[in-house]
């Protein structure tokens, strides 16, 4: 096993819904009858790529309120390629009213039996990401950064490799030859349904398909000591960006006020709400599409709150063992454990 992305391809994590109970629980698979789903809001709707076994093909499903999973490639012309779940949001909403009422009308196994893997598992391009989006994140970084800066007017954008994609309950690997420096950053992750260009804030909304849990894993010592201090390098290490556990509609959720959450082996890291953004969802996608088109599937990374560990005294980094769970209430949970990957 030569390489980090051979580590991630051929790791086959437990799959499970759930909450940690315990940092004794920290090697423990995250998979296990009796782990219940986090509650949907509502009667949102919850779209996952997942595989039925460890070796199966993956296709698209709906995790229902009662923990059963539809598979989707089952239904009859669903009218989207039922492998892709950019195929679904790009046939927009006609489809996703199918969706509803296959779901509906559905059965299928428990989630705990099935894989969930990353709702867009493989990007077409790189995740959009912004940068310094909470007030106090953007004050604890210049803490340790010892400088003046004032408040950028405008977002700060990067990216994040395709390859960063993670699934929800898959291992991160650590590879001390090339980072030692791990960090946690819980957000918000945006979907664009409808594309445009030079999209209007008043209108931004209207262009976004749903939403899901992103964690922008860093190796800090890259971002900050590497490459000219550009972020690039550092952000997109393989396996670094966990998603999901499934993306739910704009129209089922509202992101103005979720509840963000980074715990540590059960100790809460980051503990902060969407409504501390200082630019909102449609602000982001005004000022990203300015002269820049989005495609239907687009990721778009929000910002992290404060608490990340390179801000902490002492700085406080991910280690092999570690578990680092990463929640937005009423959307979802994701569940990795650091692992080391094989010399």
């Amino acid at each position: 096993m030569s390489t980090r992305r051979d580590f991630l391809n051929l790791t086959v994590a437990a799959t499970a819904v759930g909450t940690l109970a315990s940092a004794a629980s920290a090697q423990a698979p995250a998979a296990g009858p009796g782990r219940p789903i986090p509650p949907a809001v509502g009667d949102a709707l919850r779209l996952v790529t997942f595989t039925p076994d460890a070796t199966g093909a993956p296709r698209l499903g709906v995790v229902r309120s009662d923990g059963r999973v539809v598979d989707l490639s089952r239904a009859p012309s669903p009218g989207f390629d039922p492998a892709r779940m950019v195929s679904l949001i790009e046939a927009g909403p006609v489809a996703l009213d199918a969706v509803r009422r296959i779901a509906a009308a559905g059965d299928g196994p428990k989630v705990d039996t099935v894989r969930l893997l990353a709702p867009i598992p493989t990007p077409t391009r790189n995740i959009y990401a912004v940068g310094w989006n909470y007030l106090e994140h953007f004050a604890e970084g210049q803490a340790v950064r010892g400088t003046n800066m004032e408040y950028p007017a405008h977002p700060v954008f990067f990216t994040k490799g395709v390859n960063t994609v993670n699934g929800p309950y898959d291992p991160i690997p650590y590879d001390p030859t090339v980072s030692t420096a791990i960090d946690w950053e819980v957000e918000l992750a945006v979907i664009i349904g409808t594309a445009g260009r030079n999209i209007k804030e008043a209108e931004a909304m209207s262009h976004v398909f749903g939403y899901s849990v992103i964690n922008d894993t860093t190796a800090r010592d890259m971002q900050i000591k590497l490459h000219g201090g550009q972020w690039f390098k550092g952000k997109s290490l393989d396996g670094y960006g966990p998603l999901g556990p499934w993306i739910v509609p704009a129209s089922d959720i509202d992101p103005s006020d979720l509840h963000l959450i980074t715990r540590v082996n059960g100790v809460v890291k980051q503990d902060a709400s969407t409504q501390q953004m200082y630019f909102k969802v449609a602000r982001i996608i005004a000022e990203l599409s300015h002269g820049l088109t989005l495609v239907p599937g687009d990721i778009i990374a929000t910002g992290t709150p404060p608490g990340i560990g390179n801000a902490r005294k002492p700085p406080e980094y991910l280690k092999p063992g570690d578990v680092m769970e990463t929640e937005i209430v009423g959307l979802g949970t994701l569940r990795n454990v650091i692992q080391a990957v094989p010399a």
